[in-house]
């Protein structure tokens, strides 16, 4: 019997579960760059030039160790252009007797997979995707029964089960489980930034900048630096650098923002962990490894660890346990269609420029500029979720449906009714202010609500109050909010109401 086994462009690794017991000589394996895949959302140009170039060194590291490798390079007259096609012309030319995958990261393209057999007349075995700590059945058997999932408390469950971070009876390493409360300075310039980590394009990444600058052209970003590792052992250069220079200071300013730094202290792994090219639990041990040999705090340790164990698994199992009718959701009823200043960043609000044009140049931003400008902004707005989440899934290098749509429908837009989050992240513009430097250089004033001039998040955060008072109002996290908004006068309510109206009314011209 022999075998075409799948492989795809976010499975990056030969520990996949595909090649587990794959014979070299008698399977072969399939890898593609599809018309489909690369088009079905508006991409960003770095995250298709970061994955053509990641699976063209992976195929070829592949038949330098011995295995058969069919590969189809991206041309847009290509007669395949999708999976299913690639695989039935190979199934023809081969003869082979099944297909082999590992489970796809997108209910979209599982829901294809999972009807192949039908149609191409051989077995598709669909495996599970062993890179992650907590299976999808073991995520169900954790949420099951329970009218609420926070990930605290599932975090904790992985910790447990990892031993991350844990001492030999059972505790957590610093006597805390969580050290958040550590992890809110603002940075002031001191002590100075690390770059981010480089790798200068070889040939073979040259040539599909080329090939995305000539056939992408209507796609958003840039591919001008392009700097990402697309190999194992730039990517593992990437972690090294991470830990030496940047994880120390990590912790302190994770949540900070800054006018002239787009990178601050962050690891910039994700790209790296979503596409295969490292292991999720390798790079948690690898932080924690600099915690027990005195290289980096414990609150940056704990705060980097938990974003990988707790929030990426978390928001996975969710995905899985709610699809696909988890994409429907919008129980705040919004109807307001996605500014178009988010394809542009030409807004006069500093904080939506700054995040929106380093997603722009970079195809990256970190997660309180996700969360708290651009997702805040949405959120207040009331655009629909179905749009601000397409955005997300478009423009970011470490974006795939199963991490994006939760983060961003549950988290972001609080769309699923408090689901995935116990309170709206709805902040004004004094949140910004506390943990950036952006105001000091806005057109807009942070310290106004109700003038023109008066930043935006200010009027648009109360009136978000005010007509989601049936939701909120006996949230406990919420309940001080309303007292606030109670004790105001009322014509200061209406002027606030009154600044929003506008503002909602004229969106673009922000």
């Amino acid at each position: 019997m022999s075998n075409l086994i799948l492989i795809l462009g976010d499975q990056l690794t030969t520990a996949i579960s595909a090649l587990d017991n794959a014979d070299r000589k008698r399977d072969r394996i399939v890898m593609a760059e599809v018309h489909d895949e690369a088009s079905y959302t508006n991409h960003h140009k770095k995250k298709l030039v970061l994955l053509f170039s990641a699976m063209r060194h992976f195929a070829q590291r592949l038949e330098d160790d011995g295995w058969q490798v069919h590969y189809q390079t991206y041309h847009p007259d290509n007669e395949t252009r999708n999976l299913e096609s690639v695989i039935a012309n190979q199934l023809k030319e081969t003869g082979a007797d099944r297909v082999i995958t590992t489970e796809c990261g997108e209910w979209r393209l599982h829901e294809q997979v999972s009807h192949w057999h039908e149609r191409l007349g051989v077995p598709v075995e669909i495996r599970p995707d062993t890179r992650f700590i907590a299976s999808k059945q073991a995520f169900s058997d954790w949420a099951e029964g329970r009218k609420q999932l926070r990930m605290e408390f599932f975090y904790r469950e992985m910790r447990r089960k990892t031993g991350l971070l844990m001492t030999p009876d059972g505790k957590p390493e610093g006597g805390e489980w969580n050290f958040d409360a550590d992890n809110r300075r603002k940075w002031t310039g001191k002590p100075a930034a690390p770059a981010p980590y480089r790798v200068e394009p070889d040939k073979v990444t040259r040539e599909v900048i080329e090939l995305v600058e000539q056939h992408f052209t209507e796609h958003f970003g840039t591919t001008e630096d392009f700097h990402f590792a697309v190999t194992h052992e730039d990517a593992e250069q990437a972690l090294e650098y991470f830990i030496d220079f940047a994880l120390p200071c990590f912790g302190n300013f994770q949540d900070a923002m800054s006018d002239n730094e787009d990178w601050l202290f962050h690891s910039i792994l994700s790209p790296y962990i979503n596409c295969g090219l490292l292991d999720p639990l390798a790079v948690c041990e690898a932080a924690a490894q600099a915690w027990y040999s005195g290289r980096a705090p414990i609150n940056a340790v704990e705060g980097f660890i938990r974003q990988i164990l707790g929030w990426r698994e978390f928001v996975r199992g969710i995905y899985w346990l709610h699809m696909p009718g988890y994409a429907q959701e919008n129980r705040l009823g919004n109807t307001r269609s996605l500014p178009w200043f988010y394809w542009t960043g030409d807004t006069r609000m500093r904080c939506m420029h700054k995040a929106i044009d380093a997603t722009r140049r970079n195809a990256y931003a970190h997660h309180i500029q996700r969360l708290m400008v651009t997702g805040n902004f949405a959120l207040l707005a009331g655009v629909k979720p179905e749009e601000i989440c397409d955005w997300y899934l478009a423009v970011y290098a470490d974006a795939y449906d199963w991490v994006e749509l939760p983060n961003v429908l549950g988290m972001v837009m609080h769309a699923d009714g408090g689901y995935l989050g116990s309170k709206p992240y709805a902040a004004s513009g004094k949140y910004i202010q506390r943990m950036s430097d952006h105001c000091s250089n806005c057109h807009y004033k942070v310290n106004k609500a109700t003038e023109d001039d008066a930043c935006p998040f200010n009027a648009l955060y109360w009136h978000f109050i005010n007509r989601h008072r049936d939701d909120f109002a006996s949230n406990p996290r919420m309940g001080m909010m309303y007292r606030n908004w109670d004790k105001q006068k009322p014509e200061r309510r209406e002027a606030l109401l009154q600044r929003a109206d506008n503002l909602l009314a004229h969106l673009e011209q922000l």
